[in-house]
């Protein structure tokens, strides 16, 4: 596991390539303050997208059926590990910590009905 700090004069060309790699991957979006405490905003979504907008000094991440805005992102650290990401922790304008966990989606089996009717039985 690796975590690096991306420099805020790069945070537009990670997302650029970032968010073609993890669309489709599952998210869980937690957020922690002294405020707030901690709080699970999304629960292992799909993922459509993570883009950040310097004009508006905003990340926006879109899963299925939420978008979660963070707006004035003031740091933002990325988990690694052999190259798959595996989280994002970025820490907001307010002091709040949100924190995007990524998993691949679970792979379930074929019905056994279309199992047998590939076999021909």
């Amino acid at each position: 596991m690796a975590i690096h700090r991306i420099d805020r004069r790069g945070w537009h060309d990670f997302f650029s390539v970032f968010t073609r790699g993890p669309v489709g991957k599952r998210a869980e979006i937690e957020v922690a303050s002294l405020d707030l405490g901690d709080q699970i905003v999304a629960e292992w979504l799909p993922l459509l997208g993570i883009s950040y907008d310097h004009k508006s000094d905003m990340v926006s991440i879109a899963l299925e059926g939420v978008d979660h805005l963070i707006r004035s992102p003031r740091e933002i650290h990325a988990d690694y590990v052999t190259d798959s990401l595996l989280a994002l922790h970025i820490v907001d304008g307010e002091d709040r910590h949100q924190i995007v966990r990524f998993a691949d989606p679970i792979a379930l089996p074929a019905p056994a009905d279309a199992e047998q009717a590939k076999a021909g039985t």
